[in-house]
C-alpha cells in the first residue's frame, strides 16, 4: 500500500480516537432488567443532573452521568464519591461502550446520537499489490469484557464483596480493610492477583475469575465436609466439619461430636436452660476441663463468654450466650499447628450459628462412667503433679519440695492461687514460692530452736492423696535420728508411713513447732523399709530461708498440744502445691 494512503488512514483513526477521548461518562450503576434500570435512573434524576441510561449488552442496562469533557468528568466523579452521592465503585466510561439509549425516555429519538468519524473508502492504484488477508485471531476470548465484569460485579451483595476482599488478603495481595468498598487498594490487589494467575491485569475480576479466587481460597477446606447440621434436641443449627467428625452421644449440657479420621478434631454443642448465674457457672466449669487449655484469652460479658486456649497438643475455642432463658454455644477442639484450617472452619461455624427454642433436657445424662474427674463426659483438667507445702511468712510465702516445681508451666497453691519460685536449693531439696496476689494464712510455721529428743513423737501434715481430699491429713510417727543414713546432719530420719503426696509438708513436734520439711522418697537402687522417711531439719531450713530474704518465726519446745489443736494448726498452715503443664 502506498505510504500516503497508510498515513491518511492512520490520521483518520487518530482523529476518531481523539474525538472519542474528548468526552466521557460517569458509570454509576448497572441492572439486569430494563424496568429496574429505568426505575433507578428515575431515582437518580431526582437528585443529579445529566442522568442517562444505555443498553450494555448481554441483558444488562447501565445508568450514567454525562457526557462531560474527560477532565470535568474525573473531577466530578471525585466530588460525587466524596459526598456519597454515587457508589464508591463508580468509574469513567467511554461513549462508544454504550448501546441504545433508554433514558431520558425519548432521548434516542429526539437527540441525534454521536456519529463516528467516517473513513472514506480508498481505492488503491491498479499497480498496487493485492492486500494479504490477516489471519483470524486464535486467542481465546475472555469470559467478560471489563465493562461486563463491572456490571456483574455491581450485583454482588456487601457480604460477597467482603468475601472477595478476605480471599484477596488470604492470597497475600490485599492489605486494606474488609469493608466491601472496591477502591484503589482493592483494584490494585485484583490486578496483582490477575497477574499472578496468568490473567490480563485489568483490576476488575470477571465472574469466572471471582469463582477461581474463591475456589483457591476454599481449597483448604477440601475434605472438611462443611455442611449445615440441625441438632433438633439441642435447638442449634450450624455448619460442622462432618467430613472429620460425627455425632457420638448426648450428655447434658453437651452434644458430643467425635473424630472419624486421623485429624483429632472434635466439636461439642452446648445447650441448657438457665440464667446469667448459670452462664457464669458454666464459664468457670469449662475452664477446669482438659479441652480448654489454660493459655489463652478469656472474655466474660453480661450475657455471653468466649474461652480460647492452646498448649502443645490442642487449640480450643468455646463460646456461649444466654438467649431467652437458654444457654447455647459450642466448643471446637483442633490439633495444634494447623491454625489456618482451624480458623477457616471456626469462621464458618460462627457465621452459621443459629438457635431455636429447643433445649437439651438436663436429665439426659449417661449413668455409666461418671466419676469426679468427669463433667458430662469430659475430663476435668488435672495437674501434672501435686505435693504439699506450708506457709512460712505472713505474706503467704510457701516452702515445698523442689521436685514439685520442676518443668512446670504454671504453679498453683490450693488449686487456684498462682505462684512463682523465688528461691531454691537443689542440694537441700527445697523451693520457696511467692503467690501472685497477697494471701493471708490462717497460721504460719514456727521453727523449733534446739535439737528435739530422739524417739519423740512427730506428726506430718500433708495432702497424702494428691488433693483428692479437700483438707490435709496428719500422719504420726517418731524421730529416729538427727542425721541421714550417710551422716548428713542437715537431715532428720523419721519412722513414719508417709505417702508421696505428703512430701513438702511440715513435720511437727507434739507442741506444734516445725522440726523440718518432709522430703520425697528417692527411687534409687536401695530399697528402704516403708516407714523410713527423711526431712530437712529446722536449722538448715531456717538458714536457707534467711538467705532467701524470708524472715521466719522461732519456737522453743513447749508442752504437748492436744491432737485437735494440732490438727487445726496444720490445716491452717499446709498448702496443696500443684504443677501444671
Amino acid at each position: 500500500m502506498p505510504r500516503f494512503i497508510i498515513t491518511l488512514v492512520a490520521a483518520l483513526f487518530m482523529t476518531q480516537a481523539a474525538i472519542a477521548q474528548d468526552v466521557a461518562y460517569i458509570q454509576i450503576e448497572a441492572q439486569p432488567s430494563l424496568a429496574r434500570a429505568e426505575e433507578r435512573a428515575r431515582d437518580y434524576a431526582t437528585v443529579l443532573n445529566d442522568v442517562n441510561g444505555f443498553a450494555l449488552g448481554r441483558g444488562w442496562y447501565g445508568v450514567a452521568l454525562g457526557p462531560y469533557p474527560r477532565a470535568d468528568a474525573e473531577a466530578l466523579l471525585r466530588q460525587l464519591r466524596s459526598n456519597g452521592q454515587v457508589p464508591r465503585d463508580s468509574y469513567i466510561e467511554e461513549p462508544n461502550e454504550y448501546g441504545r439509549q433508554f433514558w431520558p425516555i425519548g432521548a434516542a429519538l429526539n437527540a441525534p446520537s454521536p456519529q463516528p468519524v467516517a473513513i472514506p473508502e480508498i481505492t488503491a492504484p491498479e499497480t498496487a499489490q493485492p492486500a494479504v488477508e490477516a489471519p483470524a485471531p486464535t486467542a481465546e476470548e475472555p469470559d467478560e469484557t471489563p465493562r461486563q465484569a463491572r456490571a456483574s460485579e455491581a450485583q454482588l451483595s456487601p457480604a460477597e464483596r467482603e468475601e472477595l476482599q478476605v480471599a484477596l488478603k488470604w492470597a497475600g495481595v490485599y492489605r486494606g480493610a474488609i469493608d466491601g468498598a472496591f477502591g484503589r487498594g482493592t483494584r490494585g490487589s485484583m490486578a496483582e492477583w490477575q497477574r499472578n494467575n496468568g490473567f490480563e491485569a485489568t483490576g476488575i475480576l470477571t465472574t469466572a475469575q471471582r469463582a477461581e479466587l474463591l475456589r483457591q481460597y476454599n481449597a483448604i477446606l477440601d475434605g472438611m465436609g462443611m455442611q449445615q447440621v440441625t441438632e433438633a434436641k439441642a435447638g442449634i443449627s450450624m455448619q460442622l466439619p462432618m467430613g472429620i467428625v460425627a455425632f457420638d452421644h448426648y450428655e447434658a449440657p453437651f452434644v458430643h461430636y467425635t473424630p472419624t479420621t486421623e485429624l483429632d478434631a472434635r466439636v461439642i454443642l452446648i445447650s441448657q436452660p438457665g440464667d446469667r448465674e448459670t452462664l457464669y457457672g458454666l464459664y468457670e466449669i469449662m475452664q477446669t476441663l482438659e479441652i480448654v487449655p489454660l493459655d489463652g484469652p478469656r472474655e466474660r460479658l453480661r450475657n455471653s463468654f468466649v474461652l480460647t486456649g492452646s498448649n502443645s497438643r490442642i487449640t480450643s475455642h468455646t463460646e456461649a450466650r444466654l438467649i431467652n432463658g437458654a444457654i447455647k454455644g459450642f466448643t471446637l477442639v483442633w490439633p495444634a499447628g494447623d491454625e489456618e484450617r482451624r480458623l477457616r472452619v471456626l469462621d464458618k461455624m460462627k457465621a452459621s450459628f443459629e438457635t431455636t427454642a429447643a433445649v437439651l433436657d438436663p436429665a439426659e445424662i449417661k449413668d455409666d462412667g461418671q466419676t469426679i474427674d468427669l463433667v458430662a463426659g469430659l475430663n476435668v483438667r488435672r495437674p501434672k503433679l501435686s505435693r504439699s507445702g506450708f506457709y512460712i511468712s505472713r505474706d503467704g510465702s510457701v516452702v515445698t519440695t523442689i521436685h514439685v516445681v520442676e518443668a512446670c508451666s504454671r504453679i498453683t497453691l490450693d488449686g487456684e492461687h498462682e505462684a512463682t519460685v523465688i528461691a531454691s536449693d537443689p542440694d537441700l531439696g527445697v523451693a520457696v514460692l511467692r503467690p501472685a496476689s497477697r494471701l493471708v494464712p490462717i497460721s504460719v510455721a514456727s521453727f523449733r530452736q534446739g535439737q528435739p529428743r530422739l524417739q519423740s513423737e512427730v506428726a506430718i501434715s500433708g495432702y497424702s492423696f494428691g488433693g483428692v481430699l479437700s483438707a490435709p491429713t496428719l500422719t504420726f510417727g517418731t524421730l529416729q535420728d538427727l542425721r541421714g543414713l550417710s551422716g548428713d546432719d542437715r537431715l532428720d530420719r523419721l519412722a513414719v508411713n508417709a505417702h508421696p503426696g505428703d512430701a513438702g509438708g511440715p513435720v511437727f513436734d507434739t507442741g506444734g513447732a516445725v522440726l523440718g520439711m518432709l522430703l520425697p522418697r528417692e527411687n534409687g537402687d536401695k530399697q528402704l523399709p516403708g516407714e523410713v522417711s527423711f526431712s530437712t531439719d529446722a536449722a538448715s531450713l531456717s538458714d536457707f530461708l534467711g538467705k532467701a530474704g524470708v524472715k521466719v518465726e522461732a519456737a522453743n519446745g513447749t508442752a504437748s498440744m492436744a491432737p485437735e489443736d494440732l490438727t487445726q494448726l496444720a490445716n491452717g498452715m499446709t498448702v496443696l502445691v500443684s504443677c501444671w503443664e
